[in-house]
């Protein structure tokens, strides 16, 4: 984009230049075809005696005037003072002007030098442009961390939800303060911390938090910034970094995403990349290396450390790892709370039931969440945002977007509706399972229905009666097309489902250890390794045999699955009848709700048509 307005400038003066240059050149030959009748000073003298001249303007030593014949004339006259008597003699009307002395003020010397001065001007910037050329071709390997400034200032009182991370992170923020502290009873503060977690956890917004407590400088970089085509910049690029550390020093430097600088050395079928080792080498040498850095504290953020040289991790360089892990339910009403500081809030919203209803959500997730209520009820023209608000965001954040304007034929919506009530009567009917919260056959994201699970708690591991009662419901919706409309009428509308349930399989035979023939062993050696700008995944600790018995084992633990579904939905086969024509006539019911239709109970659930939903939503009076 800068080169193109650069191109355009210049296109531009050289135009502006041409034209100047045009109508100065038109100025002069107006002037001189003024005086294109130019006589000799001898013959003007002879058309003086001889009366050929009718009257003459004489200004300096500058004579124009007209003919008898009306053609106008000029002449250079030189110091002659028998011209005058001479002129008088025969009757020549004379008239006297003084000197044009217009070449000598400013304009006229500026005028006739513009050109010039215009010429000397785009040299200059021509030349002012190519030093600074030079000046970027020698920064090239300069640090590019910059100076966080603390104008819009994050403290830990803005992060939720990572009470042990904000933690370690103040003992290094005291320490900045009052190294005495430690000091005193022999302790050393961590050369290097890095935060370890997730995407969406708040690792990048703990350092900014670490920027705003400390009142110290405050170095900001991201990993991409050292790697360069060239080898050796990315390694000068570290030391003169840290360089600029020590000058500022006590200080923290930041690098986000360290993975894109620090992977292991001498990864990749071709070798390594020497450009990025040898910055790599030079970030260990300086973290930990000859030159001291008591002063300069090192923090780095990375979702992938597993991927990281086992040199970066060792005690003196990044000696203590600060995992920033996905907030618990106490964690998740406190992020809640940060983020809904600026909305305002109806009376019937209560953040720990929504803790509650988002188990797994990262603080991004969080605040997506709170953005998507505010953004609902601002749709809808309302002053706050309701508790509805927050649940309609939390369905589009979990399942998507509805789809109201895909139209369903009769056919096709009693396939979804069946296939959806096969997943959720499964879902009733294993040993294991969490609580179905909704169901609905309106098309949302790129599924025409869902059945959606939420858990009662935060999980952190899963039995195996669990996984197995996982792949019954997975393929309750693919059992459930084969007994309403036949084996020969399945459609590929559970092609989702037997890629989640091959995949679940899979991680239980290989992973997992879940599968009694192959037994407690992991067969998943994935290292993946770049070759020819590609990704190759190559297996080497499994043989042919054992892979195709863990081909054996997927292939049984899915079937065994599908076998106990159909099962089910033929035990429950009024059950399912019943949620299916609810389905089918409400379209979307809520966990309650479903119990309610199973107990042939009636529910007060207003069913709102397309045009009933456009007019309340495009209505200008406030619902709140």
């Amino acid at each position: 984009m800068k080169t193109g307005k650069s191109l355009l400038f210049w296109v531009a003066a050289i135009i502006v230049l041409a034209i100047i240059s045009n109508l100065l050149g038109a100025g002069a030959k107006n002037s001189a075809s003024g005086r294109n009748n130019n006589v000799a000073f001898s013959d003007f003298m002879n058309l003086v005696e001889s009366k050929g001249i009718e009257s003459v303007s004489i200004s300096g030593p500058h004579i124009n005037g007209f003919l008898t014949d009306g053609r106008k004339f000029y002449t250079y006259a030189p110091n002659d003072p028998m011209m005058f008597e001479n002129l008088r003699k025969s009757g020549i009307k004379v008239e006297a002007k003084p000197e044009d002395n217009t070449a000598d003020t400013f304009w006229g010397v500026f005028v006739s030098w513009f050109p010039m001065i215009l010429l000397i001007g785009v040299w200059v910037f021509f030349m002012r442009q190519a030093n600074a050329g030079n000046n970027k071709a020698m920064s090239f390997g300069k640090s590019r961390a910059r100076l966080v400034e603390n104008t819009k200032k994050v403290t830990f009182a803005d992060v939720a939800g990572c009470d042990e991370s904000k933690q370690e992170l103040e003992e290094v923020i005291d320490f900045l303060k009052d190294p005495g502290k430690f000091q005193r009873l022999g302790g050393k503060i961590p050369k290097g911390v890095l935060l370890v977690g997730p995407p969406g956890t708040g690792k990048t917004l703990l350092a900014k938090a670490v920027a705003g407590e400390a009142d110290v400088p405050f170095f900001s970089i991201s990993g991409s910034d050292f790697v360069e085509m060239f080898v050796g910049v990315g390694a000068s690029r570290v030391r003169d970094m840290f360089a600029q550390a020590k000058r500022n020093s006590p200080c923290l430097l930041f690098i986000d995403e360290i993975d894109a600088v620090g992977r292991h050395r001498g990864a990749g079928l071709g070798g390594g990349n020497d450009e990025r080792e040898q910055t790599l080498n030079q970030l260990l040498v300086e973290m930990d290396g000859f030159d001291e850095n008591e002063n300069v504290i090192l923090i780095a953020a990375t979702n992938r450390p597993d991927v990281l040289d086992p040199a970066l991790l060792r005690p003196g360089r990044f000696d203590r790892q600060v995992v920033v892990s996905n907030p618990d339910l106490h964690g998740r009403e406190e992020i809640l709370k940060v983020h809904v500081r600026k909305v305002p809030l109806a009376k019937d919203v209560n953040l720990a039931v929504i803790a509650r209803g988002t188990p797994g959500f990262s603080g991004a997730d969080l605040a997506n969440l709170v953005n998507e209520a505010a953004l609902l009820a601002a749709r809808k023209n309302k002053r706050k945002v309701t508790s509805k608000d927050f649940d309609d965001a939390k369905d589009k954040v979990m399942m998507g977007n509805e789809r109201k304007s895909m139209a369903m034929d009769e056919q096709e919506k009693m396939l979804t509706a069946y296939h959806e009530a096969g997943h959720a009567i499964c879902s009733l009917n294993v040993p294991e399972t969490d609580p179905i919260h909704k169901a609905t056959i309106i098309p949302r994201g790129r599924a025409l229905g869902m059945v959606q699970q939420l858990p009662e708690k935060d999980q952190y591991s899963y039995s195996r009666a669990k996984m197995l009662s996982r792949l019954v419901i997975t393929m309750g919706g693919r059992a459930a097309e084969e007994i309403k409309f036949g084996y020969d009428k399945v459609t590929s509308g559970a092609s989702s489902d037997i890629a989640a349930a091959t995949k679940l399989a899979r991680a239980m035979v290989t992973e997992w250890g879940m599968s009694d023939k192959l037994g407690p062993i992991l067969y998943v050696d994935n290292s993946e390794e770049v070759f020819l700008g590609k990704s190759v995944t190559q297996n080497k600790n499994m043989s042919e045999e054992t892979a195709k018995l863990i081909d054996s084992e997927i292939k049984t633990l899915v079937s065994e699955a599908h076998e106990k579904a159909l099962k089910i939905l033929h035990e429950k086969n009024e059950d399912w009848e019943k949620l299916a024509q609810a389905l089918m006539e409400y379209e979307t019911l809520s966990g309650d709700e479903i119990k309610a239709v199973l107990k042939g109970e009636m529910i007060s659930k207003a069913k709102d048509s397309p045009v009933a939903e456009e007019k309340r939503t495009k209505s200008s009076v406030p619902e709140v």
